[in-house]
């Protein structure tokens, strides 16, 4: 059992405000998820060509600076690294493939979260009240985002294991649910060239979707072949550069509920996440119906 929560802010005028208003919303949801917790925050974007390098490491005395001065040093270009507790967010124009194999050869102990020109992953072990506070994500501002809150069933409670997923960029994905055939989908994608981190069924499901997108899918059509290649109960909610997208399995077993109002869409596993949200009593709330996607764009 797990809690997904996700926020999408159509009044501008409300999106500094974004962290402050889907706090509450994951720590509703600390019942259902209280290994680990986890958020993908979209916010502004970085300069044209250049990409954000979201990074975590275990050790709580890890060198930053001294992986600025290296990055500088190493990919003779600039490189901004900008700390919070034991993740940075590395800004620069060098091509994600060169960084990804400097990283990976001169700073294996860092992770690499997620790749992109507005999103930023923070995830880690903890209540949700914890990992918030780590994070200071009533401070965050952006346009929409997606969060997770854990309780572990398949695999480790470490920070990799925590959610959101994600693969390419700017997408992410975080998932309630459980997959049986997790290991034959890993197995068919190794096939395709393509690696996994973790043992976590929903690096599966993430990767599985990405490959199709890749192959030249969009996202519902990925969803389509979804449906026939996860076998399991899951409600899925993934996160683009301008769109959240919602989808249930065909027995709809995970729950998910939604608000629509004028100024925010807003979606969690229980209704006692949303609320707390302005005017709720005047948003649509309905349970998205089974093998149906959902799409909310900016």
């Amino acid at each position: 059992m797990c809690g997904i929560v996700g926020l999408l802010v159509k009044n501008q005028n409300m999106r500094a405000n974004i962290g402050e208003l889907m706090l509450p919303m994951l720590i509703g949801m600390t019942e259902r998820g209280p290994d680990s917790a986890g958020l993908a925050i979209f916010g502004a974007p970085v300069d044209n060509g250049e990409r954000k390098f979201s990074l975590y490491c275990a050790d709580p005395d890890f060198d930053w600076a001294r992986l600025s001065v290296d990055l500088n040093n190493g990919l003779q270009a600039e490189a901004t690294v900008e700390v919070k507790v034991n993740h940075a967010v590395v800004t620069t124009s060098v091509s994600p493939d060169t960084v990804k194999a400097w990283l990976k050869e001169h700073y294996p102990q860092l992770h690499l979260l997620s790749v992109g020109q507005l999103m930023d992953i923070y995830k880690d072990t903890g209540t949700p009240a914890q990992v918030a506070s780590r994070y200071d994500f009533s401070k965050l501002s952006g346009s929409h985002l997606v969060g997770h809150t854990r309780m572990a069933t398949e695999s480790a409670i470490t920070p990799s294991h925590a959610h959101p997923f994600t693969a390419g960029e700017d997408w992410c994905l975080v998932h309630n649910g459980s997959l049986s055939n997790a290991h034959s989908i890993r197995r068919k994608l190794e096939h395709e060239g393509i690696s996994f981190e973790t043992d976590n069924d929903t690096e599966a499901a993430c990767r599985f979707l990405q490959w199709r997108m890749r192959e030249g899918d969009d996202l519902k059509t990925a969803l389509e072949h979804g449906f026939d290649e996860l076998d399991g109960f899951y409600t899925l909610l993934m996160g683009t550069k301008d769109q959240l997208a919602l989808v249930r399995d065909p027995f709809a077993c995970k729950p998910a509920i939604v608000a629509e109002h004028d100024d925010y869409v807003a979606i969690a596993s229980e209704f006692r996440s949303l609320a707390h949200l302005p005017d709720i009593k005047n948003a649509k709330v309905f349970e998205p119906a089974p093998k149906e996607m959902y799409v909310w764009k900016l």
